[in-house]
């Protein structure tokens, strides 16, 4: 496990590409056949990935989180963003199609992740946050998940939001996930723009065609920056931050939240015109 450190609004506002890519992307989470993790000091985040090919991962313990086992004191959001595969939480099995989300409590001990393929392998997006109680481990499908539509197609923006662990949808204490995804002609995501001063969120771009691109942006409403972003690249994005993003093609995005709250529609609005 890998610890991350972020800069402040004052400091991420000097840095060249290279620094500013180093601050807030994760590349090269995903690989086939390890289970990855980053540590970060964004609200006590933990981002990683598990890619099971011919033999199970157990997810393991790490010494930096001073803990018995991984979810002593933490929750985790799971998303699969391959093919078929399976997740076992103490020795119940849940089955975990492309798309599907599974939450995992406090207390869990025993988690190993597993391919039903080899050739087309399941890839499990990992986001854990800690926990102050515990609530059941729960499974949700694509069709489970709460559908909201917002967008439109003059603005490029007309998008499916899949909203799965939520104040409506899957019990957690902090986390909140699911993931968007465009319909033909949407490219802009979450425009007009916002930040959310009480949550932090984390973006995990897939489904991104090889020889394309989202340009991500972020920083404050005046004082934005681009991030160029690959297929399964995350972008860390602090309170204090806008984070929107426009593709040369179409592409999908995991949302993942924690902080002070769980209202996902508490967000301060920027004005288009007032970006900068």
């Amino acid at each position: 496990m890998q610890t991350h450190q972020m800069p402040s609004a004052r400091e991420a506002a000097r840095l060249d590409t290279q620094a500013l890519r180093a601050a807030f992307l994760l590349e090269g989470l995903f690989v086939s056949g390890e289970i990855r993790w980053v540590y970060t000091d964004l609200d006590r985040a933990i981002v990683g990935s598990a890619m099971p090919t011919t033999q199970p991962l157990d997810l393991g313990n790490d010494d930096a989180l001073k803990a018995d086992f991984f979810c002593q004191r933490r929750e985790l959001g799971i998303l699969n963003l391959g093919d078929a595969g399976s997740i076992v939480v103490d020795g119940m099995t849940h089955e975990v199609a492309r798309h599907d989300c599974l939450y995992i409590g406090r207390g869990s001990r025993a988690i190993r992740f597993a391919s039903t393929c080899a050739e087309t392998p399941a890839v499990f997006y990992l986001v854990s946050y800690p926990a102050h109680c515990a609530y059941p481990t729960v499974k949700a499908s694509r069709a489970d998940a709460n559908q909201v539509v917002l967008g439109s197609r003059d603005d490029a923006n007309e998008r499916t939001i899949f909203q799965y662990i939520h104040e409506a949808g899957i019990k957690s204490c902090q986390l909140v996930m699911g993931f968007t995804e465009f319909k033909p002609g949407g490219v802009w995501n979450t425009m007009p723009c916002h930040t959310h001063a009480r949550r932090s969120e984390v973006y995990c771009y897939f489904d991104v065609p090889e020889a394309h691109r989202v340009l991500h942006m972020m920083g404050e409403p005046q004082e934005t920056r681009p991030l160029w972003v690959a297929d399964r690249q995350i972008v860390l994005s602090p309170a204090w931050s806008i984070h929107c993003g426009c593709g040369t093609a179409s592409y999908r995005f995991v949302w993942a939240m924690g902080g002070e709250n769980q209202a996902f529609t508490d967000m301060d609005r920027v004005d288009i015109a007032r970006l900068r």
